[in-house]
This record gives C-alpha cells, sequence and structure tokens, in this order.
C-alpha cells in the first residue's frame, strides 16, 4: 500500500462538526450579504448596485462550489446518524446549483442583464394620458391597476390600460435574450429547456403532469366564459355595454363593492387587525425580527415579496433567530389600498412565519431557495391570505369607524354578482405558467412573435373583447429566481384548499383557531426537508389533486351562502381573545430609511404610532 493511502488520518467526529459549522456560518454570511443589498436595491436605491451585482456572484460562488459538494460525499461514510442526516443535506442542496464551467459565464451574464432590467424598471417613467387634458399623469402601476377596478370614469380606466400596455413590452429584447441564454444553461445540465429545469429542481415534477393537471381545470372550469358572454348581452341591453373590455371587466364586478367594502378596510386598522388574528391562530415568530415596509414611492420595486437576510439554523447547541423583511406597494387613501395592505400583512407575514419557524440545524434546509419549494412556500403565505379573505374573518374583525361589522348582505350581493367568475379562480395563474412553457419552448424568438403568444394566452385564459400584453408585466417572468415558477401559485391554491377543507372537517372554524396554527407549525419545523407532494400529503392526509379546488369554485351560490352561515355560527362560538397582541418577534415598521415605529412598548403602541404618522 503507497505511503499516502496507509498514513491517511480519517476524518473524525469532531472534523466532521467543525467543517458543518463553517459550512453554516460561510453561507449565512455571503447570503446576508446579498439579502440586505437586495433589500437597498428593490427599496429605492440603486447606489448599491456594483455592490449587489458582486454580493450574487459570492452567494452562487458558494452554491455551485464543486470542491465542498465533493467534500460533503467524501465525509459521509464517517458520519455517525445524525451528521449523515445533515451531510445529506448538504449534498442534496449542493446538488441544486452545479453548474458546468461551460456555462459559468452564461450565468454571469443572465445576472447582468436581469440588473440592469431592473434598475431600468425602477427609474422608468410611469403614467397614462389624461382623456380630457391629453396632459401626462405621472402614476405607478400599482395606482394605476388599482384604478382600472376601482374609477367610475371609463375613460380614465381605458387610459391606464392604455399606460400598462405601453409598459409591458418595453423589455421584450432583454426578455428574448434571457429565454435563449436560461435555455442554454438548463440545457448544458441536461434539460430539455429552462422551464423543466426550475420545475423538476424545485418541485420534482414534470412538465407533462403539471400541465395535465392544468389542462383539466381548464376543461372542467371553461364553461364560465359562456355564462360570462350570457351577461355581457344582458348587460348590453341595461345600457352597460363593453363588459368583458379588459378595463371594465374587473369594475362591472366588483368597483361597487370595493367602495361599499371601503369603510370596513381602513389601512390605518390594518396592522393591529392583522396583529390580533395572527396571535388568535396561535403565530409564534420564534423571537423573530421583522422588517415592514408597505408604502408605494417611486424607485420601489412594483410587488409585493418578503425575504429573510438571516434564515435559522444551529450554532453548535444554539439555535440562532432568523430576521424577515416584507414589503407591498399600498398608495394610501387611494381606494382599496387598505384591503391591499392587509392581504399583503396575512399573505407575506405568512411566509415570514413559515420560514422563521424552520427548525433544521443546517441552514441550507430553512431557505426559501432550493430545495425548498415554491408550491410548499406559497401554500402558507396563501393559506393565511385567505383567513383574511374569508366571510367568517370580515364579520369579526372588518368594522366601521362606528364599530359595525362588515355586513352578510354585502357578501351575499358580492357572491350572486361574482359567482360567475369564479370556476376561473385559477386561470392568471395557468396563464404566466402557460405563457413561460410556450416561450422557453420556442423556437427563433421576435418581439412580434413574443407579444402574439401573450395576446394568444391572454386570449385562451380571460376572453376579453380586447387582447392584452399584461403576461409581458408580470415581473416575475424577468428575474432568475421567480421566473418558471408561477406555477407555484397554482400548486399552492390546489393544495390551500384541500388543507381548508380538511382543517373545516376536523375543526369546525380556521379563525382564531390556535389548533390550525400549531399543527402549521409542526410542519413548518421540518424545513425543506420533504417535497412539495410529500408535505401535502403529511399535512392534509391525502395526496394532492384539484378535487377540492374544483368543488369550491364550481359550488352554487346557495351552498356558498350556506358554508359561510354555518362557519360564521361555528366562529360566533369561539371567544375572542383580547389580551395583549404577542407574536414573539422585534417589528419594526419602516418607510424607506425613515424608522416609523416599533414595538419595543407593545404591538398596540407600534400599531398607533404607525396609524399616527399614516394620518398626518
Amino acid at each position: 500500500m503507497p505511503a499516502s493511502r496507509k498514513n491517511k488520518i480519517k476524518p473524525n467526529k469532531k472534523d466532521i462538526e467543525a467543517f458543518l459549522l463553517e459550512l453554516n456560518t460561510t453561507y449565512a454570511k455571503l447570503h446576508k450579504k446579498y439579502e440586505d443589498f437586495f433589500w437597498t436595491s428593490y427599496m429605492g436605491d440603486h447606489s448599491v448596485e456594483a455592490e449587489f451585482k458582486d454580493a450574487l456572484i459570492q452567494r452562487d460562488a458558494f452554491k455551485s462550489d464543486r470542491s465542498l459538494a465533493d467534500k460533503v460525499s467524501a465525509l459521509l461514510p464517517y458520519a455517525d446518524k445524525k451528521q449523515k442526516v445533515r451531510l445529506l443535506h448538504w449534498k442534496l442542496f449542493f446538488s441544486k446549483y452545479q453548474i458546468p464551467i461551460e456555462v459559468l459565464g452564461i450565468k454571469k451574464e443572465i445576472d447582468e442583464i436581469e440588473a440592469k432590467v431592473h434598475e431600468q424598471k425602477a427609474k422608468q417613467k410611469e403614467g397614462y394620458i389624461d382623456p380630457k387634458t391629453k396632459k401626462f399623469v405621472t402614476a405607478s402601476k400599482m395606482k394605476m391597476r388599482t384604478m382600472q377596478y376601482t374609477d367610475p370614469d371609463e375613460k380614465i380606466r381605458k387610459a391606464c390600460f392604455d399606460g400598462l400596455e405601453t409598459l409591458a413590452p418595453r423589455y421584450i429584447n432583454e426578455y428574448i435574450q434571457l429565454v435563449s441564454l436560461k435555455n442554454t444553461f438548463a440545457q448544458a445540465l441536461g434539460y430539455a429547456d429552462f422551464y423543466a429545469y426550475k420545475l423538476e429542481t424545485e418541485e420534482g415534477m414534470k412538465k407533462n403532469d403539471l400541465f395535465a393537471i392544468f389542462d383539466s381545470i381548464y376543461g372542467k372550469t371553461k364553461y364560465a366564459f359562456a355564462n360570462i358572454r350570457a351577461q355581457e348581452k344582458v348587460l348590453a341591453k341595461q345600457k352597460k355595454p363593453g363588459l368583458r373590455k379588459p378595463w371594465n371587466f374587473s369594475y362591472f364586478l366588483s368597483g361597487d363593492f370595493a367602495k361599499e367594502e371601503e369603510p370596513y378596510y381602513q389601512f390605518d386598522q390594518a396592522l393591529i387587525r392583522w396583529g390580533k388574528s395572527f396571535a388568535s391562530l396561535g403565530i409564534d415568530y420564534q423571537k423573530g425580527k421583522l422588517q415592514l415596509d408597505l408604502l408605494d414611492r417611486k424607485g420601489k420595486y412594483n410587488n409585493g415579496f418578503c425575504h429573510w437576510p438571516e434564515p435559522r439554523y444551529k450554532k453548535g447547541d444554539i439555535q440562532l433567530t432568523g430576521t424577515s423583511n416584507f414589503t407591498c406597494n399600498v398608495v394610501y387613501g387611494q381606494l382599496s389600498s387598505g384591503n391591499d395592505g392587509m392581504h399583503t400583512l396575512f399573505h407575506e407575514g405568512g411566509h415570514a412565519a413559515h420560514l422563521l419557524n424552520m427548525n433544521v440545524p443546517d441552514i441550507c434546509m430553512n431557505t426559501e431557495y432550493p430545495p425548498g419549494s415554491t408550491a410548499w412556500a406559497e401554500t402558507q403565505s396563501m393559506f393565511l391570505d385567505t383567513i383574511f379573505s374569508s366571510i367568517e374573518w370580515r364579520t369579526r374583525y372588518a368594522k366601521n369607524a362606528d364599530g359595525q361589522s362588515y355586513p352578510f348582505d354585502l357578501y351575499e350581493r358580492k357572491i350572486a354578482k361574482t359567482h360567475m367568475v369564479m370556476p376561473l379562480g385559477l386561470n392568471s395563474m395557468m396563464a404566466v405558467a402557460s405563457f413561460e412553457k410556450a416561450m422557453y419552448e420556442a423556437k427563433n424568438l421576435t418581439p412580434q412573435k413574443v407579444m402574439a403568444t401573450a395576446k394568444k394566452v391572454f386570449k385562451k385564459f380571460f376572453d376579453r373583447s380586447v387582447d392584452s400584453l399584461w403576461l409581458l408585466d408580470v415581473p416575475h417572468i424577468y428575474a432568475w429566481e421567480s421566473s418558471c415558477s408561477y406555477h407555484g401559485y397554482a400548486l399552492a391554491t390546489l393544495a390551500l384548499t384541500q388543507w381548508r377543507q380538511y382543517f373545516y372537517k376536523k375543526y369546525g372554524y380556521i379563525v382564531d383557531n390556535h389548533r390550525v396554527g400549531k399543527e402549521m407549525a409542526k410542519v413548518w419545523q421540518l424545513g425543506s426537508t420533504k417535497t412539495f407532494p410529500e408535505f401535502v400529503k403529511m399535512a392534509t392526509g391525502k395526496k394532492l389533486t384539484a378535487e377540492a379546488f374544483v368543488q369550491g369554485v364550481t359550488a352554487s351560490k346557495a351552498k356558498l351562502l350556506s358554508n359561510a352561515k354555518e362557519r360564521i355560527n361555528k366562529l360566533s362560538k369561539v371567544k375572542q381573545d383580547t389580551g395583549p397582541i404577542k407574536l414573539n418577534a422585534s417589528i419594526k415598521m419602516v418607510h424607506g430609511k425613515e424608522v416609523v415605529a416599533d414595538n419595543k412598548k407593545s404591538f398596540e403602541n407600534m400599531a398607533e404610532v404607525y396609524k399616527a404618522w399614516l394620518n398626518k
């Protein structure tokens, strides 16, 4: 035997522990550096773009480091039982990011194009042409989208639609470049295209299986288009033409309701209602730190999100706490701003609760990135925002200035008017997924082909009388981490509907039910150690199907109203918690670099200070 082999020292338990600690602390440092620059940039300060890009490169270099992956594999034979589990987690993590040397340059080029698009979008001029004055009116995308379903003047709604349509294809050439480069990257790794790569990497699913589910749902729900066309004819006879025009559709269905609901969704009450709801559900942020930036402003990223600069992990025997940032773009004072803001608190606050409860020893299993599942992450946030949108929550928590609860007759009238579109509730998510699938499967893309496909897919899933380029304005399609992942929202909708059905059958109610929060936290603790299908079965006791979703969206008006009354009655027998709000978190409300309020004294005090600041 050669001397080098004979004298080789086998690694012991301490060596392996030291290596695991090194992996955790190194990745935690690189991750936090990237996420801090991410937050600064996305909140509107673009002076850090060079540092942001460099931090991304450093973080990705760690993830794709072949030597670290090889060392993990080499240590496995010498590990004890617990260490073996941890090393296998790191092996899975590194396997998701191994990049052949020949495509490293392609990934760098993709990052550079995405950074350029992000920076230019933040600086772009946004607004519409006033139909009366013919002058340009500055308005953010968020504001124009809101005006499309709340402004009583059709000409203004049309102007906002046109403004958004003008912005939608602005980065179409860069998008075509990104599609081509991402396909080249994925094909070098042995995948048919980038969509197949993302789907298999994040969810462990094949495209055929995913879109078979979507095709089945579409086939069972597309009958609603005929009902909408019939209603269009009825309204036209009532001298209310144009239901299917994209700038009219939401307004005709919910514009009046937005005005009626507004008194019950004051944004200056959003914080306290969110806190009470989550505390009553038993949500515990495990001593984490939360930073919330909720108002719209120039240069700020035009979509809500939640990120975690410091995911949880164990440093030896010490469990480190995590931190979370989340944001949205409330235009305070604008009609429906309270509804939008409250929805974000529940949705992004749900994301934060999920990750800050992850309790796996190693950081690689406690982030939103692979091996984490997009669909499972969205199941948590969307499940919690359905609590806010439920009639039982609204009749208990949504009160106007006089203390009157959200009226059931308003819900009843809303169901009557919107019932015909309920079967199409998944269509916007399926549309984005279908558009991206088409883009990454296409050959020789041109701007004309991209726009034609965007309009064709829009027509299929929305059936409006005027086509739209809306799909090109979905921010997710331009970023590596969110492109070819929008199906996660659709899969999450199926999973959360199945989960809600499970909880209703088991407990009869969900709002203010500590047992629901406890069951959710039990699966949150497992981090990313299971696949999406495994988590769904663990949580609900059944394999994922579309059955619960289809049952819900195709239910009769009478059945929906009967369910609502039953759930309200069940909740009325549950005593509401009137004690202090305790979420076990340090919370800071910010507006850009300004710290507005915190919960050092109490959550209630923070909510009052923030309310006073809003109403200055």
